[in-house]
């Protein structure tokens, strides 16, 4: 090749290597998400210690308005400056911030509703038409407060829930929630920039997964957020929304990480492919302003003690590791989560109304999914083929930034034990990435149980799934 041409096909061949998108599975964070346990003092501490052993190094908190705001039962607004962090009582959200500064984690933090009464359009309840003027304000005084520990923003929780956001449709049926929130989030935005706060990571959406009579589904939201209608045609007389990610909640049923919702607004971690097509079709349209990647801010298994939501504890360990796979998988995925370390409280005698996703019951015994969440494992079935892939959580750089990553290349163990034998036996090892993750590949024979040892530490066995 001539000289000229060879430096000018390199040159052509480095720039589009430079400009490609990085795979966003790789570069995947983890945030861990335990109000129940973080956010009281007594429990908080020896919580914090536990998630830093599991490789947690990243939290989700959601700071709610009504909790922190003067008054917010009146209906009559109390005089003070809304913008000032002086003005509200921040209680333990204070030492939560500053237990996360010291040990330098990153925070997402989502500013929600429930909101004060006196910040509604008729004050008479605590999350109908809340004023988006108000609601800058409170955000000017969270972004003044917390601006330099947060290291991403996102306004507000499940905004397509009633227990969220009222109303969420007219009397006609029409959905009117989205309407609601894109002047929320648009006042939120606004209130970080006063804030000094414009510059970060503001993700849009926090959706939860499924539709209902009562629920706005997740991409009717969405299109109704941006002013688009179900061919995405835009109003003209709606600009574009500008984010820095969306932000989804992919929970799953008792059918496991495969379900696909028969109604295709919904997404669950089995569909993510709707939202992505959704977002670029936003795009395409002029809604938003740039390709977003894709937050999976909240997530987790519900298990038994529920018998109606809830699986198999061995279920738990393999639906949660499958899906956290299928996160990774996927370009967009920028975050994966895990919402709760100790299931909610029950409210009676085999009564669940809260969550029982987490990797402790609610008494604080480990379920297995305790020791699974260290050592995640998921092996696929591909006809007389197995593929491995798991992730070394506590290693050293294991969910930290990109940046942070400065350890070298370590390894995992792999086990297996054929049906009907206790024992397990060593089948390799494998290197594991600079940020904790391996793979590796198998023949596959029925019954048999696979498990990864690290270290010190053990997983918990986990059989083959075919997809």
């Amino acid at each position: 090749m001539h000289p000229v041409r060879r430096l000018l096909f390199v040159t052509v061949l480095l720039c589009l290597l430079l400009a490609a998108p990085a795979s966003a599975g790789r570069l995947q964070t983890l945030t861990f998400e335990a109000p129940r346990d973080l956010l009281h003092p007594a429990t908080r501490p020896a919580a914090m210690d536990e998630m830093q052993s599991l490789g947690v190094r990243s939290l989700r908190v959601i700071l709610t308005w009504s909790v922190v705001a003067p008054s917010p039962g009146s209906a009559q607004r109390p005089s003070f400056d809304a913008t000032d962090p002086d003005a509200y009582d921040w209680g333990e959200y204070d030492p939560l911030m500053a237990a996360a500064k010291v040990r330098n984690w990153p925070v997402l933090l989502t500013i929600s509703g429930p909101v004060p009464k006196w910040a509604t359009k008729a004050k008479l309840d605590n999350l109908t038409r809340p004023s988006a003027s108000a609601f800058e304000a409170f955000v000017t005084a969270v972004g003044r407060k917390y601006g330099g520990q947060v290291d991403t923003w996102a306004i507000w929780n499940e905004p397509n829930q009633p227990q969220f956001l009222r109303p969420q449709f007219a009397r006609g049926g029409k959905a009117i929630s989205p309407a609601l929130y894109r002047a929320l989030y648009k006042a939120g935005v606004r209130g970080l920039i006063t804030a000094g706060q414009g510059k970060e990571r503001i993700l849009l959406g926090e959706t939860s997964p499924r539709g209902t009579g009562r629920v706005v589904a997740p991409l009717s939201f969405l299109r109704g957020t941006l002013c688009l209608d179900k061919r995405y045609k835009r109003r003209k007389s709606c600009g574009p929304v500008r984010a820095g990610g969306y932000a989804h909640h992919a929970y799953t049923t008792r059918q496991g990480p495969f379900f696909k919702p028969a109604n295709p607004n919904d997404v669950t971690i089995g569909v993510l492919s709707r939202l992505t097509k959704a977002l670029d079709r936003a795009r395409r349209a002029g809604a938003l302003t740039s390709r977003l990647p894709i937050y999976l801010t909240e997530f987790g298994i519900q298990s038994t003690p529920d018998t109606q939501s809830g699986v198999s504890l061995a279920k738990q360990v393999e639906y949660r590791a499958i899906a956290e796979r299928i996160a990774y998988d996927n370009p967009r995925v920028a975050a994966f989560s895990q919402y709760l370390l100790r299931d909610s409280e029950p409210t009676g005698p085999k009564q669940y109304g809260g969550f029982e996703s987490g990797l402790r019951f609610a008494n604080g015994r480990p379920k297995p999914s305790l020791a699974a969440f260290r050592l995640p494992l998921a092996v696929r079935r591909t006809g007389s083929k197995v593929s491995g892939w798991g992730l070394v959580r506590p290693a050293p750089g294991g969910v930290a930034p990109p940046t942070a990553i400065t350890t070298p290349r370590g390894s995992a163990t792999i086990l297996y034990a054929d049906r009907g034998s206790p024992r397990f036996k060593v089948l390799r090892t494998v290197k594991t990435d600079r940020r904790g993750y391996f793979r590796f590949t198998s023949r596959y024979r029925a019954g048999r149980r696979w498990n990864v040892r690290w270290q010190t530490f053990s997983g918990t066995p986990v059989g083959s799934y075919k997809r």
